[in-house]
């Protein structure tokens, strides 16, 4: 019985969805996504302080996970916790409804074709 009651909550097959976005309608533009990724790179990094060789591709609508959301697309050398430079990283950051919503590691697919520009901004992050 407890299947059938939370299949009927889950509205049938439209799912759970916590936004009113259902992956193909245009995506507003994420305008704090530089804000946005340096606040969130102070904690995904194991050392943010001396990050080299920074640079950022603008925001772009890729389709991902089959829905449809703005992509920035940055490069940097980081640190480890030892501080020596590590191999040098790209990561993909995806946006829902203008805000930062994840980071995905293997880059390579949705970093396709990006077009970088320096990250001054992040190579200047304190802890």
């Amino acid at each position: 019985m407890l299947p059938i009651w939370l299949a009927a909550c889950g509205g049938g097959e439209r799912g759970i969805s916590f936004t009113d976005d259902q992956g193909v309608a245009d995506q507003p533009f994420p305008k704090n996504y530089r804000t946005d990724l340096l606040a969130f790179l102070r904690t995904y990094l194991n050392n943010p302080v001396g990050v080299r060789d920074a640079m950022m591709a603008e925001p772009v609508q890729r389709t991902v996970g089959g829905r449809l959301r703005y992509v920035s697309c940055v490069r940097y050398t980081p640190k480890d916790s030892d501080g020596r430079y590590t191999a040098p990283q790209e990561r993909a950051v995806a946006y829902v409804d203008a805000r930062l919503d994840r980071v995905v590691e293997n880059a390579a697919e949705a970093c396709a074709g990006a077009t970088y520009v320096a990250f001054p901004e992040m190579e200047k992050m304190v802890r």
